[in-house]
Protein backbone atom coordinates (compact mmCIF):
# COMPACT_ATOMS: atom_id res chain seq x y z
CA UNK A 1 0.00 0.00 0.00
CA UNK A 2 2.67 2.35 0.34
CA UNK A 3 3.25 3.37 -3.44
CA UNK A 4 -0.43 4.26 -3.59
CA UNK A 5 -2.04 7.22 -1.67
CA UNK A 6 -5.47 7.08 -0.11
CA UNK A 7 -6.81 9.07 -2.13
CA UNK A 8 -5.83 7.26 -5.35
CA UNK A 9 -6.93 3.56 -3.49
CA UNK A 10 -9.83 2.43 -5.29
CA UNK A 11 -12.87 1.37 -3.37
CA UNK A 12 -12.71 -2.13 -4.03
CA UNK A 13 -9.33 -2.11 -2.82
CA UNK A 14 -10.51 -0.16 0.57
CA UNK A 15 -13.42 -2.78 1.32
CA UNK A 16 -10.88 -5.72 1.30
CA UNK A 17 -8.48 -4.17 3.58
CA UNK A 18 -11.65 -3.14 5.79
CA UNK A 19 -12.02 -7.41 6.19
CA UNK A 20 -8.62 -7.69 7.29
CA UNK A 21 -7.65 -10.63 5.23
CA UNK A 22 -3.95 -11.06 7.03
CA UNK A 23 -5.56 -11.64 10.30
CA UNK A 24 -6.87 -14.74 9.06
CA UNK A 25 -3.92 -16.71 9.33
CA UNK A 26 -4.60 -16.76 12.90
CA UNK A 27 -7.74 -18.70 12.52
CA UNK A 28 -5.32 -21.59 10.92
CA UNK A 29 -5.15 -22.88 14.68
CA UNK A 30 -8.47 -24.79 13.92
CA UNK A 31 -6.51 -26.84 12.43
CA UNK A 32 -4.03 -27.76 15.41
CA UNK A 33 -6.13 -30.22 16.95
CA UNK A 34 -6.38 -32.06 13.68
CA UNK A 35 -3.10 -31.73 13.10
CA UNK A 36 -2.03 -32.88 16.42
CA UNK A 37 -4.32 -36.66 16.03
CA UNK A 38 -3.35 -37.40 12.77
CA UNK A 39 -1.89 -40.35 14.11
CA UNK A 40 -5.05 -41.10 15.80
CA UNK A 41 -7.55 -40.32 11.95
CA UNK A 42 -5.34 -41.08 9.52
CA UNK A 43 -5.28 -44.70 7.99
CA UNK A 44 -3.68 -45.19 5.02
CA UNK A 45 -5.80 -47.97 4.01
CA UNK A 46 -9.07 -45.81 4.78
CA UNK A 47 -8.21 -42.37 4.22
CA UNK A 48 -11.40 -41.05 3.07
CA UNK A 49 -12.77 -40.53 6.96
CA UNK A 50 -9.49 -38.16 7.70
CA UNK A 51 -10.26 -36.50 5.04
CA UNK A 52 -13.61 -35.69 5.82
CA UNK A 53 -12.83 -34.14 9.17
CA UNK A 54 -10.42 -32.41 7.36
CA UNK A 55 -13.16 -30.92 5.74
CA UNK A 56 -14.91 -30.02 8.61
CA UNK A 57 -12.22 -27.83 10.01
CA UNK A 58 -11.80 -25.90 6.51
CA UNK A 59 -15.66 -25.37 6.74
CA UNK A 60 -14.89 -23.94 10.26
CA UNK A 61 -12.05 -22.40 9.21
CA UNK A 62 -13.85 -20.15 6.46
CA UNK A 63 -16.75 -19.05 8.78
CA UNK A 64 -14.19 -17.92 11.74
CA UNK A 65 -12.88 -15.52 9.09
CA UNK A 66 -16.41 -13.77 8.56
CA UNK A 67 -16.91 -13.61 12.33
CA UNK A 68 -13.10 -12.12 12.77
CA UNK A 69 -13.69 -9.70 9.68
CA UNK A 70 -16.99 -8.68 11.50
CA UNK A 71 -15.75 -8.38 14.92
CA UNK A 72 -12.70 -6.19 13.39
CA UNK A 73 -14.74 -4.42 11.06
CA UNK A 74 -16.92 -3.13 14.75
CA UNK A 75 -13.45 -2.37 16.80
CA UNK A 76 -12.71 -0.28 13.82
CA UNK A 77 -16.26 1.85 14.26
CA UNK A 78 -15.83 1.60 17.56
CA UNK A 79 -12.05 3.27 17.58
CA UNK A 80 -12.64 5.59 14.33
CA UNK A 81 -11.59 8.43 16.68
CA UNK A 82 -8.75 6.95 18.48
CA UNK A 83 -7.69 5.42 14.84
CA UNK A 84 -7.20 8.76 12.87
CA UNK A 85 -4.45 10.30 15.31
CA UNK A 86 -2.98 6.73 15.40
CA UNK A 87 0.85 6.84 12.91
CA UNK A 88 -0.18 3.34 11.71
CA UNK A 89 -3.97 2.79 12.15
CA UNK A 90 -4.80 6.26 10.66
CA UNK A 91 -4.92 4.12 7.43
CA UNK A 92 -7.26 2.10 7.73
CA UNK A 93 -10.62 2.45 5.60
CA UNK A 94 -12.75 3.77 8.02
CA UNK A 95 -10.09 6.28 9.71
CA UNK A 96 -8.78 7.02 6.09
CA UNK A 97 -13.01 7.68 5.23
CA UNK A 98 -12.85 5.17 2.39
CA UNK A 99 -15.65 3.28 3.58
CA UNK A 100 -18.86 5.04 5.10
CA UNK A 101 -19.06 3.36 8.80
CA UNK A 102 -23.23 2.93 8.43
CA UNK A 103 -21.80 0.78 5.07
CA UNK A 104 -19.47 -1.03 7.40
CA UNK A 105 -21.90 -1.91 9.83
CA UNK A 106 -24.25 -3.25 7.45
CA UNK A 107 -21.29 -5.48 6.26
CA UNK A 108 -20.32 -6.39 9.95
CA UNK A 109 -24.09 -7.75 10.76
CA UNK A 110 -23.97 -9.81 7.90
CA UNK A 111 -20.63 -10.90 8.28
CA UNK A 112 -21.30 -12.19 11.91
CA UNK A 113 -24.48 -13.57 10.99
CA UNK A 114 -23.35 -15.90 8.33
CA UNK A 115 -20.59 -17.16 10.67
CA UNK A 116 -22.99 -17.61 13.48
CA UNK A 117 -25.33 -19.49 10.94
CA UNK A 118 -22.96 -21.60 9.27
CA UNK A 119 -21.29 -22.74 12.83
CA UNK A 120 -24.96 -23.41 14.56
CA UNK A 121 -25.25 -25.76 11.27
CA UNK A 122 -22.65 -27.34 11.75
CA UNK A 123 -23.70 -28.54 15.40
CA UNK A 124 -25.31 -27.04 18.09
CA UNK A 125 -21.57 -27.04 20.40
CA UNK A 126 -19.98 -25.40 17.70
CA UNK A 127 -22.27 -22.76 17.29
CA UNK A 128 -21.96 -22.35 20.88
CA UNK A 129 -18.14 -21.56 20.64
CA UNK A 130 -18.70 -18.77 18.02
CA UNK A 131 -21.03 -17.07 20.30
CA UNK A 132 -18.32 -17.11 22.98
CA UNK A 133 -16.17 -15.69 20.37
CA UNK A 134 -17.82 -13.00 19.16
CA UNK A 135 -19.10 -12.20 22.43
CA UNK A 136 -15.04 -12.14 24.13
CA UNK A 137 -13.91 -9.90 20.74
CA UNK A 138 -16.83 -7.72 20.98
CA UNK A 139 -16.64 -7.56 24.72
CA UNK A 140 -12.62 -6.57 23.94
CA UNK A 141 -13.71 -3.82 21.90
CA UNK A 142 -16.06 -2.18 24.18
CA UNK A 143 -15.12 -2.58 27.27
CA UNK A 144 -11.82 -5.19 27.62
CA UNK A 145 -9.20 -3.47 26.20
CA UNK A 146 -9.03 -0.69 28.78
CA UNK A 147 -8.17 -2.73 31.70
CA UNK A 148 -4.71 -3.19 31.64
CA UNK A 149 -3.08 -6.70 31.48
CA UNK A 150 -7.02 -8.08 31.20
CA UNK A 151 -6.80 -7.35 27.48
CA UNK A 152 -3.96 -9.44 26.90
CA UNK A 153 -5.60 -12.29 28.33
CA UNK A 154 -8.83 -11.55 26.18
CA UNK A 155 -6.75 -11.30 23.15
CA UNK A 156 -5.04 -14.89 24.21
CA UNK A 157 -8.35 -16.07 24.92
CA UNK A 158 -9.27 -15.05 21.53
CA UNK A 159 -6.86 -17.44 20.00
CA UNK A 160 -7.85 -20.02 22.70
CA UNK A 161 -11.76 -20.17 21.29
CA UNK A 162 -9.74 -20.89 17.86
CA UNK A 163 -8.48 -24.00 19.14
CA UNK A 164 -11.71 -24.76 20.94
CA UNK A 165 -13.58 -24.15 17.80
CA UNK A 166 -11.43 -26.49 15.83
CA UNK A 167 -11.59 -29.71 18.58
CA UNK A 168 -15.36 -29.03 18.44
CA UNK A 169 -15.49 -29.14 14.44
CA UNK A 170 -14.25 -32.56 14.28
CA UNK A 171 -15.35 -33.93 18.05
CA UNK A 172 -11.91 -34.47 19.44
CA UNK A 173 -10.95 -34.35 22.86
CA UNK A 174 -7.57 -32.07 23.36
CA UNK A 175 -4.75 -32.51 25.52
CA UNK A 176 -5.01 -29.33 27.87
CA UNK A 177 -0.97 -29.25 27.46
CA UNK A 178 -2.25 -28.07 23.95
CA UNK A 179 -4.48 -25.54 25.00
CA UNK A 180 -1.47 -24.01 27.62
CA UNK A 181 1.00 -23.75 24.77
CA UNK A 182 -1.61 -21.84 22.68
CA UNK A 183 -2.71 -19.35 25.54
CA UNK A 184 0.75 -18.67 26.60
CA UNK A 185 2.31 -18.00 22.59
CA UNK A 186 -0.91 -15.85 22.74
CA UNK A 187 0.09 -13.99 25.58
CA UNK A 188 3.52 -13.53 24.16
CA UNK A 189 2.74 -12.23 20.91
CA UNK A 190 0.33 -9.51 22.69
CA UNK A 191 2.64 -8.48 24.96
CA UNK A 192 4.81 -8.03 22.19
CA UNK A 193 2.32 -6.41 20.20
CA UNK A 194 1.50 -4.15 23.39
CA UNK A 195 5.26 -2.93 23.61
CA UNK A 196 5.83 -1.99 19.74
CA UNK A 197 2.20 0.11 20.04
CA UNK A 198 4.23 1.74 22.80
CA UNK A 199 7.27 2.58 21.61
CA UNK A 200 5.53 3.98 18.21
CA UNK A 201 3.20 6.52 20.07
CA UNK A 202 6.20 7.35 22.18
CA UNK A 203 4.71 9.79 24.88
CA UNK A 204 1.38 9.64 23.31
CA UNK A 205 0.49 6.38 23.97
CA UNK A 206 -1.75 7.12 27.10
CA UNK A 207 -3.95 9.50 24.62
CA UNK A 208 -4.75 6.82 22.31
CA UNK A 209 -5.75 4.23 24.77
CA UNK A 210 -5.45 4.41 28.70
CA UNK A 211 -4.17 1.39 29.69
CA UNK A 212 -1.10 1.91 27.20
CA UNK A 213 0.46 4.08 29.94
CA UNK A 214 0.94 0.85 32.17
CA UNK A 215 2.85 -0.79 30.00
CA UNK A 216 6.50 0.55 29.70
CA UNK A 217 8.88 -0.69 27.38
CA UNK A 218 10.85 -2.29 30.50
CA UNK A 219 7.57 -3.30 32.41
CA UNK A 220 7.11 -4.95 28.86
CA UNK A 221 10.14 -6.69 28.67
CA UNK A 222 9.80 -8.38 32.07
CA UNK A 223 6.46 -9.65 31.17
CA UNK A 224 8.28 -11.38 27.79
CA UNK A 225 10.99 -12.37 30.39
CA UNK A 226 8.26 -14.55 31.86
CA UNK A 227 5.79 -15.68 29.10
CA UNK A 228 8.58 -16.45 26.28
CA UNK A 229 10.57 -19.46 28.39
CA UNK A 230 6.88 -20.72 30.03
CA UNK A 231 5.96 -21.16 26.33
CA UNK A 232 9.02 -23.05 25.26
CA UNK A 233 9.00 -25.24 28.58
CA UNK A 234 5.01 -25.94 27.73
CA UNK A 235 5.49 -27.09 24.48
CA UNK A 236 8.23 -29.46 24.74
CA UNK A 237 6.37 -30.33 27.89
CA UNK A 238 4.00 -31.30 25.68
CA UNK A 239 5.98 -33.02 23.32
CA UNK A 240 6.93 -35.25 25.60
CA UNK A 241 3.99 -36.14 28.30
CA UNK A 242 0.90 -35.91 25.80
CA UNK A 243 -0.91 -39.29 25.87
CA UNK A 244 -1.71 -39.28 21.80
CA UNK A 245 2.01 -38.09 20.98
CA UNK A 246 4.89 -40.46 20.06
CA UNK A 247 7.72 -39.06 21.86
CA UNK A 248 9.86 -38.60 18.77
CA UNK A 249 7.85 -35.33 18.75
CA UNK A 250 10.45 -33.98 20.53
CA UNK A 251 12.06 -33.48 17.17
CA UNK A 252 9.93 -30.25 16.31
CA UNK A 253 10.83 -28.32 19.94
CA UNK A 254 14.41 -26.88 17.87
CA UNK A 255 12.54 -25.71 15.18
CA UNK A 256 10.06 -24.03 18.08
CA UNK A 257 12.92 -22.52 19.64
CA UNK A 258 14.19 -20.78 16.54
CA UNK A 259 10.96 -19.55 15.54
CA UNK A 260 10.67 -17.82 19.16
CA UNK A 261 14.25 -16.12 19.02
CA UNK A 262 13.58 -15.13 15.46
CA UNK A 263 10.69 -13.53 15.74
CA UNK A 264 12.14 -11.92 19.25
CA UNK A 265 14.74 -10.79 17.37
CA UNK A 266 12.41 -9.25 14.42
CA UNK A 267 10.27 -7.66 16.69
CA UNK A 268 12.88 -6.14 18.96
CA UNK A 269 15.48 -4.86 15.88
CA UNK A 270 13.27 -3.82 13.01
CA UNK A 271 9.96 -2.79 15.00
CA UNK A 272 7.87 -5.05 13.41
CA UNK A 273 5.74 -6.30 16.96
CA UNK A 274 2.69 -4.56 16.11
CA UNK A 275 1.32 -7.07 13.37
CA UNK A 276 2.53 -10.48 13.50
CA UNK A 277 0.56 -11.80 10.80
CA UNK A 278 3.18 -9.46 8.71
CA UNK A 279 6.27 -10.85 10.69
CA UNK A 280 5.33 -14.77 9.47
CA UNK A 281 3.95 -14.00 6.28
CA UNK A 282 6.90 -11.73 5.55
CA UNK A 283 9.86 -13.08 6.93
CA UNK A 284 11.18 -15.98 4.92
CA UNK A 285 13.54 -17.87 7.74
CA UNK A 286 10.61 -17.59 9.88
CA UNK A 287 8.29 -18.77 7.43
CA UNK A 288 11.27 -21.65 6.57
CA UNK A 289 10.89 -22.43 10.10
CA UNK A 290 7.17 -23.30 10.25
CA UNK A 291 7.40 -25.49 7.31
CA UNK A 292 10.20 -27.14 8.42
CA UNK A 293 8.32 -27.88 11.53
CA UNK A 294 4.95 -28.95 9.78
CA UNK A 295 6.93 -31.37 7.78
CA UNK A 296 8.64 -32.90 10.76
CA UNK A 297 5.91 -33.00 12.68
CA UNK A 298 3.81 -34.66 9.58
CA UNK A 299 6.09 -37.07 9.04
CA UNK A 300 6.64 -37.96 13.24
CA UNK A 301 2.96 -38.37 13.32
CA UNK A 302 2.33 -40.75 10.08
CA UNK A 303 5.56 -42.57 10.14
CA UNK A 304 5.95 -43.64 14.37
CA UNK A 305 3.24 -45.78 15.83
CA UNK A 306 -0.09 -45.06 17.92
CA UNK A 307 1.19 -44.20 21.76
Amino acid sequence: MAAVSHAQESRPLAWIRLLRPKQWVKNGLLYLPFFFTLNLNWDFAHPVAAFSLLGQVTLGFVLYCFLASGAYIINDILDLDRDRVHPDKRRRPLAAGLVPPRAANVLAAGLLTIGLSGAFAMSVPMGVVAVGYVLLTVGYSTALKNLAIVDVFAVAGGYVMRVLAGAVAIDVPVSPWLYLCTILGALLISLVKRRAEVRLMQGDAATHRPTLAVYTPKRMDRMIAVVAPSTLMAYALYTFTAANLPVQMMLTVPFVVYGLFRYLYLTRSGGRGGAPEEVLLTDRPLLLAVVLWLATAVGVLLIFPRP
